[in-house]
């Protein structure tokens, strides 16, 4: 189905849970497309109904605390083991091992928005690695990709044994039909799609450009409120998850897998989307980035980003993520006698944005839609010289709206490694740094 346009938040805006969605953030789902598909009180029957195999999908180890294991088990027409075998294709552009990229300058870095590809080019050929940090095949850090597309996938299909997949439409939707059912996402939504979940991605619009972060580490999950108390930020019930729909198609098809880094085929006689039902907790899911509830100060003080959380992959370390995925969407600022755009700040994590729709309100020009920049580690960055200016000699007496806007970060604890096409690219803004050498001496030691 085509998921119809909507208008950023208001007060008055009402957004529906559309239909073919199960509500809910890691639930435990149920559900099939053909009645009795599920076997009833058990998870294996000797023989599944309808003739289906019985496959159960990990996403974590299977001693996992109850709280934290996620896996599905998914009712097939064939188990997943049936192709042929893989051979490597060319994947220059990609990257998962991080040691192995040109070392990391201290320089604020920012980017223009990928073109659109001049050649017929689907979502997985339209991917390029940006950055990130660790390795896939040590199960630690992320890969930041940027991907930029114009044909759908044809008779092929898609999994990545290296994470799980946060994608972030910045231009033109996505329908995206998985093992486990179908997912319709436009710009202000964002998808996640589980490590080993096969997919495929057409492209309702003819054209598509945004970004993806590619989890090593630990599952997504929505952070804990603390004293925000029990609601606020991204609600459980807005994320919605696939009904079961199913593919009976044979004929010849083409396999895609990522694992390392590298991309291999391999030739399957039927589409791998052929789950007839399936129940579980480890499932893709979307979320509508308009439906957070922004949370900010109303007295003084512009407040930490870590209260525009959405998502966070959590370390081994108490209160330090491996990712946050914080989002700066249209809201209120009402602080009085306050600088209210985000203040100069170097910070011990390392910062990659994005900027799906409008201004951010900390760079009057030059941050793009479709752009991108990264504030490593302990960077000095902030607002440019002419926000500065702007908002020193603001009136504060009265609330002022930030509309028309949706940025996004990705946070990590370690160091974001640029990658060798990131620092060579045409679409590299080598004068970034001319936004903060307007920022004038008002030193006087003799005025308070």
């Amino acid at each position: 189905m085509d998921t119809p346009t909507r208008t950023p938040n208001t007060a008055s805006s009402r957004l529906e849970i559309e239909p073919g969605y199960q509500s809910g953030f890691a639930n435990e789902f149920a559900t099939e497309a053909l009645p009795g598909a599920l076997p009833e009180g058990r998870n294996s029957p000797q023989r599944a109904a309808y003739g289906l195999y019985a496959e159960q999908l990990s996403g974590t180890a299977f001693t996992a605390p109850r709280g934290h294991n996620r896996r599905s088990w998914l009712y097939r027409i064939r188990p997943a083991a049936v192709h042929m075998p893989f051979t490597q294709l060319p994947s220059e552009r990609l990257v998962a091992n991080f040691a192995e990229v040109p070392p990391t300058p201290p320089n604020q870095l920012r980017w223009d928005a990928l073109p659109m590809p001049a050649e017929p080019t689907d979502f997985i050929d339209g991917w390029v690695t940006m950055a990130g940090n660790g390795a896939a095949e040590s199960m630690n850090g992320c890969a930041i990709h940027l991907y930029a597309a114009n044909r759908s996938m044809q008779d092929r299909f898609f999994y990545t044994a290296d994470g799980e997949l946060l994608i972030v439409p910045q231009e033109g939707r996505l329908h995206i039909a998985t093992e486990f059912g179908k997912l319709d996402v436009e710009p202000f939504e964002i998808a996640v799609i589980p490590r080993g979940v096969r997919f495929a991605v057409s492209l309702p619009d003819g054209a598509a450009r945004g970004y993806i972060c590619e989890n090593f580490g630990a599952l997504l999950r929505l952070p804990d409120l603390g004293p925000i108390g029990s609601n606020g930020l991204a609600n459980p019930r807005d994320f919605l998850t696939p009904h079961a729909a199913y593919e009976d198609r044979e004929g010849d098809f083409e396999l895609v897998a990522k694992m390392n880094g590298n991309l291999w085929r391999a030739d399957i006689g039927h589409s791998p989307l052929d789950v007839v039902a399936w129940h579980g907790n480890y499932a893709p899911y979307k979320y509508d980035l308009r439906r957070f509830n922004t949370i900010g100060s109303i007295s003084f003080d512009h407040p930490d980003p870590s209260i525009f959380l959405v998502l966070q992959s959590q370390s081994d370390t108490p209160g330090v993520d491996s990712i946050d995925f914080v989002i700066f969407p249209p809201r209120w600022l009402a602080a009085e006698d306050t600088f209210r755009p985000p203040w100069f700040h170097r910070n011990v994590a390392s910062e990659f944005m994005g900027l799906v729709h409008g201004v951010y309100d900390a760079k009057a020009e030059g941050f793009v839609p479709g752009g991108a920049s990264l504030h490593n580690c302990m960077s000095g960055h902030g607002p440019d010289a002419d926000t500065f200016e702007k908002a020193s000699h603001s009136d504060t007496s009265t609330p002022k709206k930030v509309g028309d806007t949706m940025a996004f970060m990705f946070e990590t604890r370690t160091l974001i490694k640029p990658t060798r096409f990131a620092l060579e690219t045409a679409q590299l803004q080598a004068h970034y740094y001319e936004c903060w050498q307007g920022l004038t001496k008002h030193f006087n030691p003799e005025q308070r």
